[in-house]
């Protein structure tokens, strides 16, 4: 059998065997602690350029369907898992995992070691990484290959994974508002939570400007979730909406760049959030939601109350109880507010799915 090597940047090394397609790959090795909704993390555009190591230890048990992915492709650099299903059994699968990575080219290993990786990555932080299917080259040079591959700090990827051309998701049901959702690496699964609460969904490209959101006479504004490093992001489109006073609602990258319109900075986390497990905890309520994240970059603000923004007083709204991450920022006047997690979370859990109905609730009294 053919051997495959993962190889990190500080020289650490797995061997095991090949999984979907062969060749070789690299990106930022991370993980994510979910023990469902493979399909949802390999097409989430969150995780372009990102080689995804699961730490559930059996991954393809469902299969593969065509209702369930976050957009037309997936988006993982490569894929790293421990062991892979000999078995496909659910009665909506129409093909294997397996043969779905290889469909989509992407390259993957299964090791024996996904809890070493896991913890090694814990320790020493994301970094970046290669897999390689049947090398011929010294792990010397492997290395070396890994460590010249782009970092994700000061990555610019939202525009590369966003739509090009705009397109409209109906209201489901009678319409109540107009929605212009700016495309930062959206999943399929965003737009139909606004939609069955009424929400005609302008979906943009992520370079729309203030005109071009202003253009669809939106009742309130959405920023989704996206890859790379939100301190490469053009704001003042953002800024604009802000200053307009038009209801806002940001999720994941959304929620950093409400964060750097608000004036504040983001940084890069040692490992990152990414999972359906994260308690989150609402600070207004002291309510505990466990939460879906995919995120390796927070913002930086105060946790001890309000501050002081060009748009008025802003606060944090929600914190990770792991390490009190900020997970979430409103203003204090209701127009605006962001979450760091996934409250569409189409593999769930639901517990945040409330977010979209207090959206509607800012945009109805907005209306008023």
């Amino acid at each position: 059998m053919n051997t495959s090597v993962l190889v990190l940047e500080d020289g650490r090394v797995f061997h095991g065997t090949p999984y979907g397609a062969e060749g070789e790959t690299f990106g930022e090795m991370v993980f994510n602690t979910g023990m469902t909704g493979y399909q949802e993390t390999l097409t989430d555009p969150s995780y372009h350029r990102q080689i995804v190591a699961m730490t559930a230890p059996h991954i393809g048990n469902t299969g593969v369907n065509d209702e369930d992915p976050e957009s037309k492709r997936v988006w993982v650099a490569g894929y790293v898992v421990r062991e892979p299903s000999r078995v496909v059994s659910n009665w909506r699968a129409n093909r294997s995992l397996d043969d779905y990575l290889k469909e989509q080219g992407v390259v993957g290993i299964a090791i024996s070691g996904t809890r070493a990786l896991t913890r090694h990555l814990r320790e020493r932080g994301a970094m970046r990484a290669g897999i390689f299917s049947a090398p011929t080259e010294p792990v010397e040079e492997l290395v070396e290959r890994v460590r010249q591959s782009p970092r994700m700090e000061g990555a610019d990827l939202a525009a590369e994974v966003a739509t090009a051309e705009p397109y409209v998701v109906p209201a489901i049901g009678e319409k109540r508002f107009t929605v212009a959702a700016v495309d930062l690496g959206i999943k399929g699964m965003t737009p139909h939570r606004m939609a069955e609460r009424g929400c005609e969904v302008h979906v943009l490209s992520a370079t729309a400007t203030y005109e071009q959101i202003m253009a669809v006479d939106p009742d309130g504004v959405f920023f989704s979730n996206g890859p790379g490093d939100p301190a490469t992001a053009d704001v003042s489109a953002l800024r604009g909406v802000l200053e307009a006073k038009v209801p806002f609602f940001g999720i994941c990258f959304g929620n950093q760049l409400f964060g750097r319109a608000l004036g504040l900075s983001t940084y890069k986390l040692r490992y990152g959030h990414r999972g359906v497990n994260q308690p989150v905890q609402d600070v207004r309520t002291g309510k505990v939601e466990i939460s879906a994240h995919n995120h390796g970059f927070a913002v930086e603000a105060p946790l001890d109350g309000p501050f002081d923004t060009p748009y008025g007083q802003a606060e944090v709204s929600h914190v990770n109880l792991n390490d009190r991450c900020v997970e979430g920022l409103r203003l204090l006047d209701g127009r605006a507010f962001s979450v760091q997690y996934h409250p569409e979370a189409a593999a769930g859990p639901h517990d945040a799915a409330y977010l979209f109905d207090e959206f509607c609730e800012v945009m109805s009294r907005a209306q008023a």
